[in-house]
């Protein structure tokens, strides 16, 4: 737990949040970089935890109103499917909690705009533009990419979260919250907790089909529960998947090198340390790439099939995932409702005086 809280106000206990961007099918590295870990993070624990879906940011990227409204339904059903329990922690869409928006704009309006510019992602951007001839260096970048950390850090402060669970490419956007809930707090009062970054670093970054990070912008993911709205059978896509997994040249009988092998990589993402042990001993005998895959999709199946039936049902069923997502804002909007009314009296925006 974090000893450093500006408020002042010691946090009661260790309250975690997280969120994931519904932004295409669900897939491995969801499951592997944060849906697995975060539900582990709460087991025989007492830590508050706030897991959302993080439906405003990702249309700063995905201007498709079908995917966007499609993997909120997916990837809602697959926190539910792969355990996470509604009634011990509090699960909702950030749209349906108007309040974080709200105080975004305030957060932003003593946020100093050279923070901004210093974004890993807006940076990026602005590199690849500059890059180019006769281009402007912030062509095609919209207010949403530029001022994301803004909501990222009304997302966290509004429930004064005190732990983060993120991936190291993210820890940027955890110490920006840092430094904008402290800029609010000297400049008003203190009110909001500085987060802390939890990384953990034994979480692997799954390659994905082609040998760069699985990422739904690569289009090389390997998908947990099949495609959207499609009527293929779900363990075979996945098992179509992964024997698409590019590798080299070298024949059955040649030694391999498992560190140099994406389908090594992620298949220590699902085994027991014997059972790791026993696939290198393979790969340095020389086992044959369709018996790797094969060993590989076995491993992953045997942790994700239990998972399958409840998923189906749930996107059969989305009234129960609406009721779900519905009872988890009302909780979230408990916090954040009072939340919003001490920043507000914090920048003077209260009642001129009480009505009878």
């Amino acid at each position: 737990m974090s000893d450093n809280h500006s408020s002042g106000q010691a946090a009661p206990h260790k309250r975690i949040l997280t969120g994931i961007k519904p932004t295409g099918i669900p897939h491995l590295g969801n499951y592997v970089g944060a849906i697995r870990p975060a539900i582990q993070s709460i087991q025989n624990s007492d830590s508050d935890a706030f897991f959302f879906l993080a439906d405003y940011h990702s249309i700063i990227g995905c201007h498709d109103p079908a995917i966007i409204h499609e993997s909120t339904k997916a990837i809602a059903a697959t926190w539910l499917a792969c355990g996470l329990d509604p009634e011990r922690v509090t699960f909702y869409r950030q749209s349906d909690v108007p309040e974080i928006l709200e105080l975004s704009w305030i957060l932003s309006s003593s946020c100093a705009k050279g923070l901004m510019n210093r974004a890993h992602a807006y940076k990026a951007a602005v590199d690849a533009n500059m890059e180019k001839e006769d281009v402007d260096a912030d062509q095609g970048i919209n207010m949403g990419l530029f001022g994301y950390p803004v909501l990222m850090a009304a997302d966290i402060l509004m429930f004064n979260a005190t732990h983060v669970p993120v991936g190291r490419d993210q820890i940027q956007h955890i110490e920006m919250a840092r430094d904008i809930a402290g800029t609010f707090n000297h400049r008003y009062k203190p009110l909001f907790t500085e987060p802390e970054a939890l990384v953990d670093d034994n979480t692997p970054l799954l390659t994905g089909l082609d040998g760069r990070k699985m990422s739904k912008s690569y289009n090389n993911v390997i998908p947990l529960f099949g495609e959207f709205n499609s009527q293929a059978d779900p363990e075979k896509m996945m098992r179509k998947a992964i024997m698409r997994i590019v590798t080299n040249s070298q024949l059955p009988e040649e030694p391999k090198d498992p560190d140099a092998s994406a389908i090594f990589e992620i298949y220590k993402a699902f085994a027991t340390p014997e059972e790791i042990a026993n696939l290198r001993a393979q790969y340095e005998s020389g086992i044959g790439w369709g018996d790797a895959k094969e060993q590989l999709f076995q491993q992953i199946n045997n942790e994700i099939a239990p998972f399958r039936a409840r998923y189906q049902e749930l996107m059969a069923n989305p009234k129960e995932l609406e009721e779900i997502l519905q009872m988890g804002a009302d909780k979230a909007r408990r916090h954040s409702r009072k939340q919003l009314d001490k920043a507000r009296r914090a920048i003077g925006i209260r009642p001129l005086a009480k009505l009878k």
